[in-house]
């Protein structure tokens, strides 16, 4: 009986372990190609296996581009927001997030750099269930900012009045900018000046330093 049921549990940790893979291959894909240009027939070539075995663990291309969406967020979750959060409330945050950001970037974790970057330019202007999941996410993660900005100021880490609103948009606008800008020309040196104007903003307290690694 025993022998059985972890028969039948090791077919379902390999078939999760392959489309966790899969997902992978697919989110690294849509960086370069986009979220559009994602289909069964493409990954199948890239990663080398038949159209079959994708179409066994996502049925539409849909599908497939919502789970590419959510493997891309639990990256950036682990990659991103766990360090911030993992750092004092407040400022440190602030300081954390960004650096972590970076650090994504530099890692080249993606060949496009920031998944959902490119995704919310490319989805942007395309209505439905993806371009809704990738929204969700970016309102999240300025969100997440946001509420280190707020305590950051109730902590009187920030000058009294600091608008957390506009903080959070100004500083995932520097992200922005550096994930563009280093995909663009790939120089370390653009991240190296975005951590120094991050820790300009945030004054002397966010502990900025010269360079990186």
């Amino acid at each position: 009986m025993n022998q059985h049921s972890r028969a039948r549990r090791r077919p379902r940790a390999d078939g999760r372990h392959t489309r966790d893979a899969i997902l992978r291959a697919a989110a690294s894909l849509a960086t370069v190609d986009g979220l559009e240009g994602l289909s069964i027939g493409n990954l199948a070539t890239a990663i080398g296996i038949s159209k079959s075995g994708l179409y066994a663990h996502f049925g539409s291309k849909q599908e497939l581009q919502l789970a590419t969406v959510e493997e891309a967020g639990r990256i950036f979750a682990e990659e991103v927001v766990q360090p911030a959060l993992a750092a004092p409330p407040g400022l440190a945050q602030l300081v954390a997030v960004c650096e972590a950001f970076f650090d994504h970037l530099q890692r080249r974790t993606f060949p496009g750099g920031c998944f959902f970057a490119s995704a919310a330019l490319e989805m942007g202007t395309r209505p439905g269930p993806v371009k809704e999941r990738v929204a969700a996410f970016q309102s999240g993660f300025v969100a997440l900012i946001r509420g280190f900005a707020a305590t950051a100021l109730e902590q009187n880490e920030l000058p009294a009045g600091e608008d957390p609103d506009q903080l959070a948009f100004e500083l995932n606008g520097i992200i922005l900018a550096a994930d563009t800008n280093f995909v663009l020309h790939g120089d370390a040196a653009v991240l190296d000046m975005a951590r120094q104007i991050v820790h300009r903003r945030l004054g002397p307290g966010s502990g900025g330093n010269a360079g990186h690694g």
